[in-house]
C-alpha cells in the first residue's frame, strides 16, 4: 500500500502537468487561431480521437483489467498469452478502421456533423483523414495503458498523455505558419507515437514479452467478448451524446463548438485528474477486492468521500473564479474578451459535471469490477434519447449554453441510476453513509462560497487582472473550506490530512 500511495502522488502531479500542458495547447490555439471556423473544424475532427480513446480506455480497459488480474492470480503465463493475443487482434482491427476512415471521411463527416460552413467542413474532413492514418497507433497507446495498469505501473501512462498533449502545443508554436491548424494534428500524432515507445519499453521492463500470436484461451475469450460488447456499446453511448452536442452546436453561432470545448476543458480538470489517478488505483483495488464484500464497500466509500470532498468545493469555487481562469488561459491574440464571456456562460452550465462525473468514475468502475457491464449499458442507452430531447428543447431556449445544461442534467440522471444499482448489492447502512457524507460536505462548501462572493463582488479584486484575481480568490477559498470542513466534517478532515502526510513521507 505505501507504494500505491507514493504512486498516487506522482501520477497526480503528472496528471496536473498533463492538464496544464493541455491548457498551454489551448492557449496556443486561442492565440494563433482564435475561435472560428478553423478551430471548430479541428475540434470536430478531434472527436474521432476521443471516440477511440473512450473505446479503449473505457470499453476495453473496464473489461480487460478485472479479467487480467483474476487470470494472473491463477495462471500468470496464460494471462500473458491472452494479453498478447488480444493486443494483436485489436491493432489489426484498427488497421481496417484506418483504411475505412481515410477513404470515406469526405462522406461520413458531413453526415455526422450536419450543417457546417464550407471552411469548417473542409478542415474537419482533412484533419479526420490525418487522424485515421494513425488510428492503430492511437489505439495501441490506450491498450498499453491498460496493460501497465494491470501490472500496477501507472506513471509511464501519464507521461505518454503529457507527450501527446505537449507535442500538439509545440508543433502549433513552431509550425503554425507553415501548416496552420493542421500543425496541431501532426503534433498530437507525433506525441502519441513517442508515448507508445515509452510505454512499451516499461512494459518490457516489467517482464512482458510480445509474441506474434492471436491465440486466446477459449474461456477467457468467451468471457472477455461477452463483457466487452456491452462495455464498448456503453462507451459509444457517451461519444454519441458528444457527437449529438456538437451537431447541435455547429448549427448555432460561429465559434460555439470552441466555446463549449474550452469551457468543458476547464471543467474537466478536477475529475479528469481524479479519474486518471486516484480512480485508476481504486479501480485496481476494487478489481482485486471483488470477492471481499466488506473491503469492496469500504474502498467504494473511500472513493466517493474523496470525490465529494475535493470536487464539490472546486465546482463552487469556479462559479466565482471561472471567468478569471478563462481570461488568463485563453484571452490573447485572436481570442477576444467577448469570446471569454461566451465561454464563461457555457462554463456556468457545465459546473455540476465536476461533481457528477467525478463520482461516476467510482460508481461505474465498481460496476465494471463486478462484471455489471450489461446494467451500465442499459442505463447508458436511455441517455441518448434524453440528451437529444434536452438538446432540442434547450438550444431553442438558451442557444449553445443550453447544450451544456443538457449535459449536466443527463450526467446527474446517469449517476443517480448507476448509484441506485450499486447500492442494491450493498448492506443497508451503506446508503445512509452516503447521504450523511453529502450532508456533511455541503456546509463547508457554503462557508467557502460566501467570502468568495463578497470579495469578488464588493471589493476591487473583481476588476483586477485575471491572474491577480486567481492569486487572491483561490487561497481564500481553500482556507475557508478547510476551516468549514474541520468544524462540520472533522473525520473527513483528518482522513485527508493523514493522506497528505503519508504521501509527503512516501516521497
Amino acid at each position: 500500500m505505501p507504494s500505491l500511495k507514493r504512486t498516487a502522488l506522482w501520477i497526480t502531479l503528472l496528471a496536473l502537468l498533463v492538464k496544464l500542458s493541455g491548457f498551454l495547447r489551448e492557449s496556443v490555439i486561442a492565440k494563433q487561431f482564435g475561435a472560428n471556423e478553423y478551430t471548430d473544424g479541428y475540434l470536430l475532427a478531434f472527436s474521432f480521437i476521443t471516440l477511440v480513446l473512450a473505446i479503449i480506455s473505457g470499453g476495453f480497459n473496464n473489461v480487460f483489467l478485472p479479467l487480467y488480474i483474476q487470470k494472473s492470480k491463477k495462471d500468470p503465463e496464460a494471462a500473458e498469452k491472452n494479453a498478447n493475443g488480444i493486443m494483436n487482434a485489436t491493432v489489426a482491427i484498427f488497421l481496417l478502421v484506418t483504411v475505412f476512415g481515410y477513404f470515406f471521411a469526405p462522406s461520413f463527416v458531413p453526415i455526422i456533423f450536419g450543417d457546417m460552413t464550407p471552411t469548417t467542413e473542409k478542415v474537419a474532413v482533412e484533419i479526420t483523414k490525418i487522424f485515421f492514418l494513425f488510428m492503430s497507433a492511437i489505439a495501441l497507446n490506450g491498450i498499453l495503458d491498460s496493460y501497465l495498469q494491470g501490472r500496477r505501473i501507472f506513471v509511464p501512462s501519464q507521461i505518454s498523455k503529457l507527450l501527446a498533449t505537449l507535442m500538439g502545443a509545440v508543433f502549433a508554436l513552431l509550425f503554425s505558419d507553415v501548416w496552420g491548424i493542421y500543425s496541431l494534428a501532426y503534433g498530437f500524432v507525433f506525441g502519441i507515437i513517442l508515448g507508445v515507445v515509452l510505454m512499451f519499453f516499461y512494459l518490457q521492463k516489467s517482464g512482458y514479452r510480445w509474441s506474434p500470436t492471436f491465440a486466446v484461451d477459449k474461456e477467457f475469450r468467451q468471457t472477455f467478448l461477452a463483457l466487452l460488447v456491452p462495455s464498448l456499446l456503453n462507451s459509444l453511448v457517451g461519444q454519441m451524446n458528444m457527437f449529438i452536442d456538437k451537431m447541435f452546436a455547429s448549427g448555432t453561432i460561429e465559434g460555439a463548438v470552441t466555446y463549449l470545448n474550452n469551457a468543458s476543458l476547464l471543467v474537466s480538470i478536477p475529475h479528469t485528474i481524479y479519474g486518471t489517478t486516484i480512480a485508476a488505483i481504486i479501480f485496481t483495488l476494487l478489481s482485486e477486492q471483488v470477492d471481499d464484500q466488506r473491503k469492496f464497500q469500504q474502498t467504494f466509500f473511500t472513493g466517493m468521500e474523496l470525490s465529494l470532498m475535493t470536487l464539490m468545493p472546486i465546482a463552487a469555487g469556479l462559479l466565482f473564479v471561472g471567468d478569471a481562469a478563462i481570461s488568463f488561459i485563453y484571452e490573447r491574440g485572436q481570442f477576444t474578451a467577448e469570446d471569454t464571456h461566451n465561454t464563461y456562460i457555457a462554463l456556468l452550465f457545465y459546473l455540476p459535471l465536476i461533481v457528477t462525473q467525478g463520482l461516476q468514475y467510482i460508481v461505474s468502475k465498481s460496476m465494471y469490477a463486478q462484471g455489471k457491464t450489461a446494467v451500465v449499458l442499459r442505463i447508458s442507452v436511455t441517455t441518448i434519447a434524453l440528451n437529444t430531447l434536452l438538446n432540442y428543447l434547450f438550444v431553442k431556449w438558451l442557444g449553445y449554453p443550453g447544450l451544456a445544461l443538457s449535459s449536466s442534467l443527463v450526467s446527474f440522471y446517469y449517476l443517480t441510476a448507476c448509484t441506485v444499482s450499486v447500492y442494491k448489492g450493498f448492506e443497508r447502512g451503506e446508503a445512509k453513509k452516503l447521504f450523511s457524507l453529502i450532508a456533511r460536505v455541503i456546509p463547508p462548501t457554503a462557508i467557502m462560497a460566501v467570502p468568495l462572493y463578497a470579495v469578488k463582488c464588493w471589493t476591487p479584486v473583481g476588476h483586477w487582472y485575471s491572474l491577480f484575481q486567481l492569486a487572491v480568490l483561490v487561497p481564500i477559498g481553500v482556507v475557508f473550506y478547510m476551516v468549514g470542513t474541520y468544524f462540520f466534517y472533522r473525520d473527513g478532515f483528518y482522513r485527508l490530512l493523514r493522506m497528505v502526510k503519508t504521501k509527503q513521507k512516501a516521497v
